[in-house]
């Protein structure tokens, strides 16, 4: 029997929340032979940012998928709340990657996207402002 560890489980629970994840995660699934999920939340983080500047701070209705096929791009705000959700759980597994690759690798204050700090829940601002109390 394989237990799941919980920074796997992470990631899992992410792309069940988050479906416009799928594909990259099949991707990612691909080409490392497994789940890794500090690279994975590369992804993640391009991602989150990507939408943010789309759609910017304000809510407006969420891209439809296309009519094409291309998978639409994940919501940034479903995102943050669910990795908020998680931090508060204070499982070291799932904190160590939040903090260290989605804190870690988002916008600096000189990179476009940087504003998305803004709008981090509490548990994940105060991880972030400990991390990078500069921005």
């Amino acid at each position: 029997m394989t237990s799941t560890t919980p920074s796997v489980q992470l990631v899992s629970d992410l792309v069940a929340r988050v479906p416009e994840l799928r594909g990259a995660y099949e991707s990612h699934v691909f080409l490392q032979g497994g789940v890794l999920p500090h690279v994975f939340f590369w992804d993640v983080v391009q991602g989150t940012v990507r939408s943010f500047l789309r759609e910017g701070p304000l809510p407006e209705v969420a891209d439809p998928p296309a009519a094409s096929g291309a998978a639409a791009s994940p919501d940034w705000r479903r995102t943050l709340d669910f990795l908020e959700e998680q931090s508060r759980r204070g499982i070291l597994g799932i904190d160590e990657v939040i903090v260290t690759s989605f804190l870690g690798d988002l916008p600096a204050p000189h990179e476009p996207g940087h504003a998305i700090v803004h709008h981090l829940g509490p548990v994940l601002f105060a991880k972030f402002v400990r991390m990078r109390p500069l921005g």
